[in-house]
């Protein structure tokens, strides 16, 4: 009974702390997502800002899974530099955003499912008033076709490694313009990651 009375006792006093002292514990070294960085530190003027590139990335994440390309092309600028050389080899390349989404969409079809998980966003906010967004990624792939033995009887891919989005402002709000993903480690079946869905 103590202990859920105490519960209750800070929740409620947690509840009624003024404005200024939110203000001052974000403005506190405890709240930098990399106290060796200054330009990670949240503060009240960044906290907005930062809880939207969190969303846009989740929200680009759920789109991705859901199919909805429409959603996904929208959080791009129109131009976009990717970095995925870790995963297919080649070099980082600037390319349309709508190339970007016809790439995805033409190896996501309908048979191919996917789920993205990302956390532990770390954002650094740029001199030119931009912002980098470093965060870890987990995804997987399935295609029921990759479980058949001449494509090796598995229908799973999945992949663990690290994202680094870039974001600029524009008169639209807060838009990804760069987008890297480092692979840490991958498990499953390449055939399901490399053949697109029919």
């Amino acid at each position: 009974m103590k202990r859920l009375l105490n519960t209750a006792l800070i929740s409620t006093a947690l509840t009624a702390l003024p404005a200024a002292a939110v203000v001052l514990a974000l403005n506190t070294p405890s709240f930098a997502s990399d106290a060796s960085d200054a330009g990670s530190t949240i503060t009240a003027e960044t906290l907005v800002d930062h809880a939207e590139m969190v969303r846009i990335a989740d929200a680009l994440d759920a789109a991705v899974d859901a199919k909805d390309w429409a959603t996904a092309r929208s959080l791009f600028t129109d131009t976009i530099t990717v970095d995925f050389t870790s995963l297919v080899g080649g070099e980082p390349a600037t390319i349309p955003a709508d190339g970007l989404i016809a790439g995805w969409s033409s190896n996501l079809t309908a048979e191919k499912t996917s789920f993205h998980l990302r956390g532990n966003h770390r954002i650094t906010f740029e001199n030119d008033g931009s912002a980098t967004m470093q965060s870890h990624g987990y995804a997987w792939n399935r295609m029921e076709r990759g479980a058949l033995p001449e494509n090796g009887s598995d229908p799973m891919w999945e992949v663990w490694g690290t994202y680094e989005h870039s974001f600029v402002p524009t008169d639209d709000g807060w838009k990804i313009d760069a987008m890297t993903f480092v692979a840490t480690a991958e498990r499953g079946n390449p055939f399901v990651r490399n053949t697109p869905g029919s």
